[in-house]
């Protein structure tokens, strides 16, 4: 087993574990973003997002705003993002899926956004919606 969160789940590398249930754990980054960067991790592997098994989705978000408030009470956060990063495009470095989230603080210096260069051509992203409604139904 070559999966440093595989690892970490059995047992077999330390971690500065803060959360576990019976399908994820949490656990302090070892190269924080911030103070208190977490990633919050399926323990079932599965690559990413994309090929998360159904019904997995719906075990994460209990967990993640349970550990977002315990996170602001901890560390005093003015804020907080939760990021997943699904394939290397999109910045994925270690291939099990998780969720970070990462504690912000006033005049942190960290820059996460989804700004968009130029405003989208609202008859381009009708059509785009109609094609993303069809794929919906599809999968």
């Amino acid at each position: 087993m070559e999966c440093i969160f595989c690892k970490i789940i059995t047992g077999e590398m330390p971690s500065a574990k803060i959360y576990e249930d019976e399908n994820q754990i949490a656990f302090l980054d070892i190269f924080p973003a911030s103070v208190g960067h977490t990633l919050l991790v399926p323990k079932q592997h599965h690559i990413n997002l994309f090929d998360a098994p159904k019904g997995c989705a719906e075990k994460v978000y209990p967990a993640l705003s349970l550990i977002a408030n315990a996170l602001r009470a901890a560390t005093g956060c003015a804020g907080l993002n939760i990021v997943q990063n699904n394939e290397e495009a999109a910045g994925q470095a270690v291939f099990h899926s998780h969720i970070h989230l990462i504690p912000r603080y006033k005049n942190d210096g960290i820059k996460v956004t989804a700004a968009g260069k130029d405003r989208a051509d609202i008859a381009a992203i009708t059509v785009l919606a109609e094609k993303i409604k069809t794929a919906l139904h599809n999968i």
